[in-house]
């Protein structure tokens, strides 16, 4: 466990640069708090005291503004910067080396049972406001964008913006063929049906001549 806090408080330090000294991010940093919490309740969730973990989680929020399930896996280094809002389900797993700042949701649908919140893998950053919803994964060092919701799976390297979150960037390069999400699947197929008509009725014209 000390091991983790020593882990979340570099993190901390690396990763803000307001950051002055580690005491000073062990004693104010509600990120910190929330993690060192959950790390308590985790073990009580483990050993089958659920409640008194569900109890702990529930202070944790109440003192930290953060909501994080007992039985969420969170690997040491992890770094929630300011971190009024965050959600992070019962399902979800977050390895070492991610960023998540105020306001994101790592939730699920509603839909799902077994594994329905996101696994977050190493060095992803998850700007404000982002919800990820859904048991899928977020590849490692993804980028996803403030505000963003994302339903579907990232790649490693990635960077996802907009409602719902699509892929704009792999490995800093733009993709070449963002036009392609933004079309209409129905509406072509529309399309081709009435030009299909069209051809047809051209056809019987031509016959009735």
């Amino acid at each position: 466990m000390f091991k983790r806090l020593r882990a979340d408080i570099r993190a901390a330090k690396q990763n803000d640069p307001a950051a002055r000294s580690k005491f000073e991010i062990w004693l104010t940093y509600s990120g910190v708090h929330a993690l060192s919490w959950h790390r308590w309740a985790n073990f009580l969730y483990r050993i089958k005291l659920k409640l008194l973990a569900r109890m702990t989680s529930q202070f944790a929020k109440w003192l930290t503004g953060i909501e994080i399930h007992p039985a969420a896996k969170i690997a040491g280094g992890v770094f929630i910067d300011h971190g009024t809002g965050v959600v992070i389900g019962e399902t979800a797993e977050i390895e070492e080396g991610v960023v998540i700042y105020q306001g994101v949701t790592l939730g699920g649908t509603g839909k799902e049972s077994g594994k329905r919140h996101p696994t977050v893998k190493r060095g992803a950053v998850i700007s404000a406001g982002a919800k990820i919803l859904g048991g899928f994964t977020v590849g490692e060092y993804a980028k996803i964008g403030a505000g963003a919701v994302v339903l579907k799976e990232v790649p490693a390297y990635a960077t996802v913006v907009g409602v719902p979150g699509r892929v704009v960037r792999i490995n800093g390069e733009k993709l070449p063929d963002l036009e392609q999400e933004k079309r209409d699947p129905l509406q072509e197929e529309v399309c081709n049906l009435r030009e299909r008509l069209f051809e047809l009725e051209e056809k019987v014209k031509n016959l009735e001549k």
